[in-house]
């Protein structure tokens, strides 16, 4: 895997991406040829392509395409069982060009792809790619090489990583087998071959593995210095199962983790040039946002008045860095005095508190643009923890270790954890969302609040993860 905006990604998807941009481009070209062939006449490809910016303009298609498929999930799930599978959302993206080139031809007109040009590439695309990916999931992508992984231990979070494992091949990584430390059961890793105890970890060097990950069950098992040392000195990683936590699931596993882990760690926690640049650029951002969004912010607010009984912004206490309370704003979603018999509680999957309009803005965010004035004063950020009552901090607290270690930065509008998770209404769900907000913290850089940001814009546009 390789890390890319402070965020893992396969290599298989690298490649994919490589190879995908280079067929959407070359099938553009091609279509261009063909229009000089049978439409436009000769001349016609050498002047579009080297004297009327023909290069570019094929490239803002390609891209728009690409979005089109990240839109889809193309990109997260891009093994297709057969090339029928791949029709619908293929003719959606390539229509979603075309409505792009469209709008463009009011705006910029000089900028779009000829008729014909574009006609022709996109039928050679959606002749193509659903081939391509076929090909792709069922070839290529298991003709790259996979690391060889052999599991050292039995503990919750080897075993949960194990799993992952084994349902993501194209994150490349092979586990072929374990060795027991007799602390998980009968059956600790589940579909994982047993190979032996971990005493019997010297006998295991012809097996050739690429990496070893460490995975005691507790203080069970005592660690086999000697044969690591000498497996780490002959070119084999040796890799902590938390370590491989984090990078396959994204988020810090909090199973195992202890205060000293925190206190000497050398990456967790914000950098004081990191925050401060933070800053900077959520206050430029956000007024920028503010401005753009101005028109919608007033469409929504008239319809909030119109909809329902009570005022158009929703003011709600929340806790900020450093423990500090602020007023958070949004528009109202919910009917007026929504809590006036129940006291503070999440909201719930068809809350019946939601009005009918409410339920709109939650699953398109919109309801969340006024809290760009919180951005501007300076009590958050537009990427962060998500902000929480003070009800509920003090319990979270006390259930769940490390909760108070989020407020370390700005809470923000969007986040890690809220592209990544579902919306939480319990404490199980708190303590999984923490292990994302602890990676954000870790990893807190513009790289990462820029992919957040981006996903987001996806999210809005899906209308995914409201509640």
């Amino acid at each position: 895997m390789l890390r890319i905006f402070k965020v893992f990604v396969p290599a298989s998807v690298i490649i994919l991406l490589v190879c995908e941009a280079a067929l959407l481009y070359g099938s553009y070209i091609a279509g261009v040829f063909l229009a000089q062939r049978f439409m436009d006449g000769p001349g016609f490809a050498r002047f579009f392509m080297f004297e009327d910016h023909g290069f570019l303009r094929l490239a803002i298609v390609t891209a728009t395409i690409m979005f089109g498929l990240y839109l889809n999930d193309l990109y997260e799930r891009f093994h297709a069982r057969s090339a029928v599978d791949l029709i619908q959302p293929i003719c959606m993206v390539v229509g979603i060009a075309f409505l792009t080139q469209a709008l463009m031809s009011y705006a910029v007109g000089g900028w779009i792809v000829p008729r014909y040009s574009m006609i022709f590439g996109s039928a050679i695309i959606l002749l193509l790619f659903p081939l391509w990916r076929v090909a792709y999931s069922t070839s290529v992508s298991k003709a790259i090489a996979a690391e060889r992984v052999l599991l050292l231990g039995s503990s919750e979070t080897l075993a949960e990583v194990a799993k992952f494992l084994g349902e993501r091949p194209t994150l490349g990584l092979n586990v072929f087998g374990f060795l027991d430390d007799g602390a998980g059961g009968d059956d600790p890793l589940p579909g994982i071959p047993r190979l032996g105890t971990v005493e019997d970890l010297a006998n295991f060097r012809d097996h050739k593995p690429d990496r070893v990950v460490v995975g005691l069950a507790e203080r069970r098992s005592q660690l086999p210095v000697e044969e690591l040392l000498e497996w780490r000195f002959s070119g084999v990683v040796i890799e902590h199962a938390a370590q491989l936590y984090e990078r396959t699931f994204g988020r810090v596993c909090t199973r195992d983790l202890r205060p000293a882990d925190l206190i000497f760690s050398g990456e967790l926690g914000p950098r004081h040039l990191s925050v401060a640049f933070q800053n900077l650029y959520c206050t430029l951002f956000a007024g920028v946002l503010l401005v753009a969004f101005s028109p919608v912010m007033l469409l929504v607010a008239i319809a909030v008045r119109l909809s329902s009984r009570g005022p158009v912004l929703f003011r709600q206490e929340r806790v900020g860095k450093g423990d500090r309370v602020f007023t958070v704003y949004k528009f109202r979603s919910m009917a007026a005095d929504a809590e006036a018999e129940t006291g503070a509680v999440w909201a719930r999957p068809d809350d019946p508190r939601i009005t009918p309009f409410g339920r709109f803005l939650r699953r398109s965010r919109l309801d969340e643009l006024p809290q760009l004035f919180n951005v501007l004063k300076g009590e958050m950020a537009i990427a962060g923890p998500r902000p929480e009552r003070p009800e509920f901090v003090g319990k979270l607290s006390g259930e769940i270790p490390h909760y108070r270690q989020r407020h370390c930065v700005k809470p923000g509008i969007t986040g890690w954890a809220q592209i990544n998770y579902k919306y939480g209404d319990s404490v199980e769900d708190v303590a999984m969302k923490l292990e994302y907000d602890l990676y954000y913290i870790k990893n807190m850089s513009i790289s990462l609040d820029a992919y957040i940001f981006f996903h987001t814009l996806k999210t809005m546009v899906l209308s995914r993860g409201a509640q």
